[in-house]
């Protein structure tokens, strides 16, 4: 798994790219350095439908593996409704917008009056 920083932030910049690429919405990321142990950073994305979500929740996985050589751990994918993809080091969630809103991750990592940076 990875485990430098400088992994983490390769890894962060192909996970952002991958979801860009697949049509992801109000994709959110959130610094978990030093306040967390679960990982470095948590991403947060929405996609328009539980296809959607799982199609994209698929490819990021396999583009993992394929350039990272390691297999993310996936939750949710078969609903879609929210798909958790754990690589170690970046934590991603992949919503319907509907449960984003529910669940609202965001107001939950992020200190008061603080704004994820958003992509």
């Amino acid at each position: 798994m990875a485990s430098t920083d400088t992994t983490s932030e390769l890894l962060l910049e192909r996970i952002l790219s991958s979801l860009d690429d697949d049509k992801a919405e109000d994709v959110v990321q959130i610094d978990l350095r030093g306040r967390s142990s679960m990982g470095d950073y948590m991403v947060i994305a929405s996609g328009r439908s539980t296809r959607q979500v799982s199609a994209m929740a698929e490819k990021l996985a396999q583009r993992i593996k394929d350039e990272f050589g390691f297999t993310a751990k996936i939750e949710g994918k078969d609903a879609g409704d929210w798909v958790l993809i754990d690589t170690g080091d970046v934590i991603v969630h992949i919503f319907r917008p509907e449960v984003r809103e529910f669940y609202q991750l965001e107001k939950m990592w992020l200190p008061q009056g603080a704004r994820a940076s958003a992509n």
